[in-house]
């Protein structure tokens, strides 16, 4: 079973708490449908973005043997056979998918978006240079749009540029940590490494970054988010902000980190700590609103 549940990437489904984003900004946590449809989009998240990681594997299994760590994997190192990975992938997605269905909404939609766009990226968008980051960006945003259109609340356009912006910083980042491991043979494991090269990366991540925190510095102080939250304050969680934005810099240029933003975000303390004071500032604040 361990093989099996390696394959499914747990570890991945913390990527899928974007959902509830739009219960916290939407002021939606004391509504018991929403809060359900917002669980009932992240448990599907789970089981459809598990699916999709063993048809990734599935696809990329032969070059995964070739890889320094990927070779581990259970479809690369043999652990699990090609039939048990295409049964679970189908159960996987087809569970999710219902789910979805079943949810109603804008959520059908979306998640049949979000398979599309993988089905894209692993069948070759993946090869296409900076798009492959934007693919990536594109199933967050759809994570996003599923916790907030899909269960009834308008998302703010503020916090839609900044997931934005924060996904492709991430996604950026990975590419710069891959381009970094694997030096000369970067190609032969993903081929579109060999059109980036670390300068061009680390301006990319530079403007991505900056990015992240202007639109969210301009979102805390905009008339309608004070006008929506009642308060002024969240500016105050800006600092939080900052330093996980300055923390992951650090991790992916002196730490060889960055590959893996799942485990950075939850493995190191000081991503921890930075993330769990941003969250309890900006419930306090969601809650107890200060003018």
């Amino acid at each position: 079973m361990m093989p099996l549940l390696r394959l499914l990437r747990p570890h991945q489904w913390v990527k899928n708490g974007f959902v509830f984003l739009g219960l916290l900004f939407g002021h939606a946590w004391a509504d018991p449908a929403r809060v359900t449809l917002a669980i009932d989009a992240f448990v599907a998240f789970c089981l459809v973005s598990s699916a999709v990681y063993v048809m990734n594997d599935i696809v990329d299994r032969e070059r995964d043997r070739a890889h320094p760590k990927k070779r581990k994997r259970p479809l690369a190192s043999g652990t699990v056979s090609m039939a048990a990975a295409i049964v679970l992938m189908l159960v996987c997605g087809g569970a999710g998918l219902a789910m979805a269905w079943i949810g109603g909404g804008a959520l059908p939609g979306i998640f049949f978006g979000y398979v599309a766009l993988n089905v894209g990226y692993s069948f070759g968008l993946k090869h296409v240079v900076i798009l492959d980051v934007f693919l990536i960006a594109a199933g967050f945003m759809l994570r996003i749009l599923a916790g907030t259109l899909g269960i009834g609340i308008a998302p703010s356009q503020w916090l839609l540029l900044t997931g934005l912006l924060l996904t492709l910083f991430l996604g950026f980042a990975k590419r710069r940590a891959e381009l970094s491991a694997l030096q000369e043979d970067s190609g032969t494991h993903r081929r579109v490494l060999e059109h980036y090269s670390e300068p061009l990366l680390d301006q990319m991540i530079t403007v991505a970054a900056a990015g992240v925190i202007v639109a969210y510095a301009l979102y805390t102080v905009s008339p309608d988010t004070i006008r929506l939250h009642g308060t002024d304050k969240l500016i105050y969680t800006l600092p939080f902000v900052l330093y996980g934005m300055f923390r992951y810099l650090y991790l992916l240029h002196r730490r060889g980190g960055g590959g893996e933003p799942a485990l950075e975000i939850v493995r190191d303390p000081h991503l921890v700590a930075a993330g769990a004071g941003w969250l309890g500032l900006t419930l306090w604040l969601l809650v107890n609103p200060v003018l």
